[in-house]
This record gives C-alpha cells, structure tokens and sequence, in this order.
C-alpha cells in the first residue's frame, strides 16, 4: 500500500474522529493543528485507526508518535509485511 493510500484512509478516520470534513492533514499535522485532539480523542484516533487498518499499535509505537508522518511509518512498514 502506498503512502498516498495510507494518508488518504487516515484522512477519513481523522474526518470521522473529529467530525470535521474539512479536515486535511499531512505527515507533518500533530494534535496542535487539530484544535478537538486532545488526550480523550487521541485515544479514540488510535482505536479508530486500529480498526481500519486491523492491527495494534504498541505502546511505544503510540507514546513515541510525534506527528502523522509516523502513524504513517507505522502503517506502511506493517503493510509491507
């Protein structure tokens, strides 16, 4: 799956999560562009984004993400697998 792919399935989740379909992210976006990503709705991202893609994120994998560029390194290395 390509990165393209990736970013734009993540844009969905993210438009659901927040309930905002102006939402446009890129791997740079951290919660500070984000004004509803918060603690509470990080949690409901991570779940939101196991689910679409059906995997797990561990915690240091979710502790350790800085911006949507890594969720995306995630995703793509546990893709290629």
């Amino acid at each position: 799956m390509s990165n393209e792919a990736i970013l734009n399935r993540l844009t969905d989740v993210f438009r659901d999560v927040f309930d905002d379909d102006s939402i446009v992210i890129s791997a740079q976006t951290t919660a500070n562009d984000i004004e509803e990503w918060d603690s509470i709705e990080h949690i409901n991202l991570i779940s939101a984004v196991e689910a679409e893609f059906g995997m797990r994120f561990q915690m240091k994998e979710v502790s350790g993400m800085k911006n949507v560029g890594e969720m995306l390194a995630i995703l793509a290395e546990r893709a290629s697998k």
